[in-house]
């Protein structure tokens, strides 16, 4: 009980995130910011009816789908948050209005607000609806595929329509933008924390380097047997991931240790194990 609670109170903030962004900074200056939201923005300001009322009715044949694939428990969830944002975005509407005209301002601030909401809404298993459900679907189909990236191909048509619909390559540049912020954000909050180093470091002190990093760091390591394809000497090659605040040390270290020291330091995105993401976790 207190993890349904817990996951619906995150999902409750989470909404109020996207509803804000979209009611506050990105529906008030005609910016799409692709996927549903994007086109509740075009249809609201060329048909009528509020944002969210719009958000609400394109979702219905998309949660349909959403139930047959995942399932009504997964569904149930989704429902909410949609209901919830749809309900949230027209509230937020006529009581705050419009918190800035400044095009560029409403971009950056909508586009982080809207990309928290919904990096929240998917740590929790559930979607806000809209593209997430395909989102969602395609990552079953391309797992080693970022979900911003996703969003962003996804994102483009609603861009381009609003290009269109609006008349306007201003308003269409600045969602343009919107959308890049959003996948980048959305990105760094669902994969932040797992970014890490992966370093290799051959020496002929790996034993007095080794021993630096565990003691100093804490940091768990690997020795690879190497052996040098000209010298055909045999290397312990030491392979280990650390965070990217103790990456820093651990070049220090070496450094110290053995000037001469072969060095490869390359960014890992995700991270398995202990210390890091559970083998078991749903890959968002």
């Amino acid at each position: 009980m207190n993890k349904i609670v817990r996951k619906y109170m995150i999902l409750t903030l989470a909404c109020f995130s996207y509803a804000a962004a979209v009611s506050l900074f990105l529906d008030p200056n005609a910016l799409a910011p692709g996927g549903v939201t994007g086109i509740s923005v075009i249809l609201s300001k060329s048909i009528g009816l509020g944002t969210g009322t719009w958000f609400l009715i394109l979702n219905i044949p998309i949660l349909i789908l959403g139930a047959i694939a995942f399932g009504i428990k997964f569904i149930l969830s989704t429902m909410y948050c949609i209901a919830v944002i749809s309900v949230l975005t027209d509230i937020f509407s006529v009581v705050f209005g419009c918190v800035t005209n400044d095009l560029l301002l409403a971009g950056i601030a909508g586009a982080s607000l809207l990309a928290l909401g919904i990096g929240l809404v998917m740590k929790q298993g559930a979607t806000t609806g809209g593209m997430d459900i395909i989102v969602k679907l395609l990552k079953r189909k391309f797992p080693y595929q970022n979900t911003g990236s996703l969003f962003l191909i996804l994102d483009v048509a609603v861009v381009a329509a609003s290009a269109i619909v609006f008349r306007n390559m201003d308003l269409a540049l600045y969602a343009g933008l919107v959308v890049f912020l959003i996948s980048n954000v959305l990105d760094l909050v669902l994969y932040g924390k797992d970014k890490a180093k992966l370093l290799f470091i051959i020496s002929d002190n790996a034993e007095e380097i080794a021993e630096r990093i565990l003691s100093e760091l804490d940091v768990g390591i690997t020795f690879v047997e190497g052996q040098g394809a000209y010298s055909k000497k045999n290397k312990k090659v030491i392979l280990c991931v650390v965070k990217k605040q103790v990456a820093i040390k651990t070049e220090q270290i070496v450094k110290e240790t053995d000037p001469q020291a072969f060095m490869i330091i390359s960014s890992a995105s995700e991270i398995y194990g202990e210390g890091y993401k559970s083998y078991y976790a749903e890959k968002l």
